[in-house]
């Protein structure tokens, strides 16, 4: 920074530099409030921040979604915008500089941006011509802030500054041109102004009052249908290990939406058409009054890692997929059911998983209450024995009955499997690896799955020894996963403990170590620990 008197600081970055530095910075993030508040009669899909990162989302390669899973888990999201973030204001501290030095071009840099967002929000599900006006707007105001701000920090370039050498003789160096009290006033202004707009424009957005009120509002039938009690030894009242029936607020989310969808009971249907002998829509009306089943199943996601936590057991309320199929007669050779969700994520199950007697559900609850907004509210579907990208359509909103060969859905389309199978695993859950565990009996917990096919057995091994039968707590239902414990008598030193899982079908979980894609990874889990 300068002295008062616009002297160059020891640094070499002059006060005028700096000023431009927070132009840019205060023109982007205007331009992007008056995007969010724009978009607020548009669409929340309309925003510049929005559409820009879904489209990256939808074009990012698969092994780098696999690595921003794998690398952040459930918080990919809040990592996505975070990066964004960063590299927003790099470019928008770029942009002042640019019209300070060479004027226009960070205004020409700014309106390229807004071009950019444009193409994204058209290319969004669902948009019309009117989504492009949020990007547009926040361009005009990102130029015409840029240009009020870099106009106010005074001529470009450099003044002369006399200074007073150490023998008393009078020199001549190059001071900055200093920044004007107006400037400061006026950009503390525009950027309260564009906090406070970008506040009131994200929350209008965001603003799930009808949603929550809707969802506070819903009543659910009593099932015609109802699970199984589930007996008390299907937990093992073990502290630290996992709990057999999931609660909402820990059950994992993974999907593609950025911004959760807003839907209510009354905008809510499914639309069922393609290869079918009767094509109709359902409402939410229709839809409740049909006989409810309920069932407990397990959901695992592809891009659970051996170990990973991408994993829940929940109790699930809904109409069986299979008797809306049977109304709308599935014609010969329709092998797909190419489901949408209002986000316009696709994907493709098998007509096979739904018809073969699997209670695969269009589910409008989740452990006795409605489904929670980030897990599909009000509608989405649950197929057991299949990873969630074949099968758990949230916000479901369209059903079309067509084949593989003709149709690709979202991820199969960037080379996952097409059918996805759930494999058989297991996996560790008591105690962690970190810190040392005293010698004597200790207690490993942990799961197991072979969803749709059911657990027989589990087994573990310590270091190189034999694999050993560990307790199974009761089994429930093929469709859910096992707990297990494995009472250990530890003795000194670093010991390693593997578990893999045997199947009612007989197999037995693989040691060979595959990725995640295309179609789930495999190998065997273990943790190492110190014994003292």
């Amino acid at each position: 920074m300068t002295s008062a008197t616009g002297r160059r600081s020891p640094t070499g970055i002059g006060a005028s530099t700096v000023a431009a530095l927070v132009a840019g910075l205060i023109a982007v993030g205007a331009a992007l409030a008056a995007g969010e508040l724009v978009a607020v009669m548009v669409s929340p899909d309309a925003t510049p921040f929005l559409a820009v990162g879904s489209t990256v989302v939808d074009h990012t390669p698969t092994a780098v979604r696999e690595w921003a899973i794998t690398t952040f888990g459930t918080s990919d999201k809040v990592a996505l915008f975070t990066g964004m973030a960063v590299i927003i204001a790099l470019i928008a501290a770029g942009c002042g500089l640019l019209e300070r030095r060479w004027p226009p071009v960070g205004s020409v840099v700014i309106a390229v941006f807004g071009l950019l967002g444009v193409l994204a929000a058209l290319g969004r599900p669902g948009s019309t011509a009117s989504f492009a006006v949020p990007s547009i707007a926040a361009a005009i105001v990102g130029v015409v802030v840029l240009r009020v701000l870099i106009g106010l920090i005074g001529a470009r370039g450099t003044t002369p500054a006399t200074a007073t050498a150490t023998d008393g003789t009078d020199t001549t160096e190059t001071a900055d041109a200093g920044v004007s009290r107006r400037f400061v006033i006026t950009a503390a202004a525009i950027a309260a102004g564009a906090a406070a707009v970008g506040a009131i424009g994200r929350a209008l957005i965001a603003d799930a009052a009808a949603t929550v009120a809707d969802r506070a509002r819903v009543l659910l039938p009593t099932p015609a249908h109802p699970a199984p009690p589930v007996p008390a030894d299907a937990d093992l009242h073990v502290p630290g290990a996992t709990r057999f029936v999931t609660p909402n607020a820990d059950f994992y989310r993974i999907d593609t939406a950025l911004q959760v969808p807003r839907l209510t009971t009354e905008g809510w249907s499914l639309r069922v058409h393609g290869m079918v002998d009767e094509e109709f829509t359902l409402d939410w009306d229709d839809l409740v009054a049909m006989p409810m089943t309920e069932r407990l199943v397990t959901l695992t996601c592809v891009s659970n890692e051996v170990g990973g936590d991408l994993i829940g057991n929940a109790r699930w309320l809904g109409v069986r997929m299979a008797d809306l199929l049977e109304r709308a007669g599935v014609r010969p050779g329709a092998t797909m059911l190419l489901s949408t969700s209002s986000d316009g994520w696709t994907c493709g199950t098998p007509v096979s998983a739904i018809t073969d007697n699997r209670d695969a559900l269009l589910a409008i609850g989740m452990n006795g209450e409605p489904l929670p907004i980030e897990h599909g509210y009000p509608v989405r579907q649950v197929v057991p024995g299949l990873y969630g990208y074949v099968s758990a359509t949230k916000w479901v909103v369209d059903w079309e009955l067509t084949t593989f060969s003709k149709a690709r859905a979202y991820w199969t389309d960037r080379g996952w499997s097409a059918t996805g199978p759930i494999k058989i695993a297991s996996r560790i859950d008591r105690p962690s690896s970190r810190g040392d565990l005293p010698a004597g009996n200790v207690v490993i917990a942990g799961t197991a799955w072979c969803q749709h096919v059911g657990i027989e057995a589990v087994q573990v091994r310590v270091d190189d020894g034999p694999w050993q039968p560990a307790t199974l707590a009761a089994d429930y239902s093929e469709d859910t996963w096992r707990l297990w414990r494995f009472d250990w008598a530890a003795t000194p030193g670093v010991h390693r403990v593997a578990c893999r899982a045997v199947g009612k079908d007989g197999r037995v979980q693989t040691s060979q170590i595959a990725d995640p894609v295309p179609d789930g990874a495999t190998g065997l889990h273990s943790r190492q620990f110190t014994v003292t």
